[in-house]
């Protein structure tokens, strides 16, 4: 513990996480584990990889940085230890005064995957009970049990926080290439770049290996991804993470499926065909597909119809992996022709989304016996379509509008939202389409740098999908 916290002799936090950028999500998580008059724990969720620890200590700096609380007042503790299995949260918290040679337990307690706690969120429930001057920050990687059990079990205790995978506002900042993007008032999205090539190769990059910090600023680990992302995502939360937590007896089987998805990302799939071409049972598959969303593994999106209408049976439904990173790490990188590209750009879109505050569909329906689809449809308050979006990597769009055909018939049913299309290359408004409407198009690096930054600055708002009156 002593190792853990070298801040109690005077030495701040680790070099390395000192070193580290912080993540544009620190000010929001910051600002919510500051809250102190708030008698909650701060529950930090995300996959494995993306940099909880490191946000973790770094909260740490500042609280050091800012002199509010002695060094001593500040206890870490990385509960993946084997030592802390058999521990209580209390007990954890009484070990931390002792090991400190203080005479109070830490006023800021911050416990690194705390999963690996039996019965932890009965404990963290008490324990912040028991103790109204302690706020206790926790964090960990199984998602799965984290989510689902701080729903049953902490319900007026807990306040989740989710750190998704690296935006593509994040990975150029981290680079240092977010000078590639600027702002320019009047344009669709409000963001221009004077080097869309450039960019656009940034943007590969980002796809093939962005999502994770780690990586993003590893050259080895970008030349072997799939042995240090791909196996480590694997092994640790398929293998290990979701069978320990729920008692999953075939991992071979929960392993296909994943795979099966994580190849198909961006695809519509159905129950039936998923369960005919596996031989798993629906019910099984659907609790599959539950464990693998709540580990952020994968994101289901649910389907709508030409009027924005959902489904009684939600039977046929989209599949993203949650970084199209995670996709190459598995599969192997892609380039800019590659065939793959197109359901990786839609994927990387997404991934922009997952963790605002939006409910995002996608629509699906027939028209002359052939399929229509548009990509992307936000429906608001009144669950109707405030804006839509088409994701194409080929600027054919722009000079071809007419092909957009279930953009087109979809926008003129709902003549209210706003709709966009995303290209490879060409930023663009195209007035009267159909009808008085204007149709945006805008390069889908662009636009994912968008979402990304505004996603963060202000979850629920949308300024650059507005489109011209």
């Amino acid at each position: 513990m002593q190792a853990e916290n070298p801040w109690w002799d005077g030495s701040g936090i680790r070099d390395d996480y000192a070193a580290m950028k912080r993540r544009a999500y620190f000010e929001r998580f910051k600002t919510l584990v500051m809250q102190t008059d708030v008698r909650r724990a701060v529950v930090l969720m995300g996959p494995r990889r993306v940099g909880k620890t490191v946000m973790l200590h770094h909260v740490i700096g500042h609280l050091l940085d800012g002199r509010q609380f002695e060094p001593r007042d500040i206890g870490y503790v990385s509960l993946d230890q084997p030592i802390y299995t058999r521990l209580s949260i209390e007990q954890v918290a009484q070990e931390l005064r002792e090991a400190s040679g203080g005479t109070e337990i830490p006023r800021m307690l911050f416990l690194d995957e705390i999963q690996y706690l039996a019965d932890w969120e009965r404990h963290l429930k008490a324990f912040v009970d028991a103790h109204p001057g302690v706020r206790c920050v926790a964090s960990g990687s199984a998602a799965a049990a984290l989510r689902l059990k701080s729903i049953e079990s902490g319900a007026g205790r807990f306040t989740d926080f989710l750190l998704p995978p690296l935006t593509f506002h994040e990975y150029l900042d981290l680079r240092e290439m977010g000078g590639l993007v600027r702002y320019a008032s009047g344009m669709p999205i409000e963001i221009a770049t004077n080097d869309i090539a450039e960019l656009n190769s940034h943007f590969v990059d980002y796809v093939n290996f962005g999502g994770y910090p780690e990586a993003a600023l590893s050259t080895t680990i970008q030349t072997d991804i799939g042995r240090y992302i791909g196996a480590d995502i694997v092994d640790k939360v398929l293998l290990r993470d979701l069978p320990s937590l729920y008692g999953i007896q075939n991992v071979q089987e929960l392993n296909a499926l994943f795979m099966t998805l994580a190849y198909n990302t961006a695809n519509e799939v159905s129950l039936e065909a998923l369960s005919q071409g596996s031989g798993v049972s629906k019910p099984t598959l659907n609790r599959y597909l539950e464990y693998l969303e709540a580990a952020f593994l994968i994101k289901v999106v649910h389907r709508i119809d030409r009027n924005a209408r959902r489904f009684q049976r939600a039977t046929r439904f989209k599949v993203y992996v949650t970084t199209p990173a995670l996709r190459c790490a598995l599969f192997g990188p892609v380039t800019t022709k590659d065939d793959a590209m197109g359901a990786l750009a839609e994927t990387a879109v997404f991934a922009q989304w997952f963790h605002a505050d939006v409910d995002l569909h996608y629509a699906r329906w027939k028209t002359g016996g052939k399929d229509r689809e548009v990509d992307i449809v936000n429906l608001g308050r009144r669950q109707q379509p405030d804006w839509c979006v088409d994701v194409k990597w080929s600027d054919r769009s722009v000079t071809r509008p007419g092909e957009l055909k279930g953009l087109s018939e979809f926008s003129s049913h709902h003549p209210d939202s706003s709709v966009m299309v995303t290209t490879r290359t060409v930023e663009r408004s195209v007035p009267d389409w159909p009808g008085s409407k204007t149709l945006n198009a805008v390069p889908t690096s662009l636009y994912c740098h968008a979402v990304g930054r505004f996603a963060i600055d202000n979850p629920s708002s949308q300024p650059f999908i507005e489109a011209d009156d």
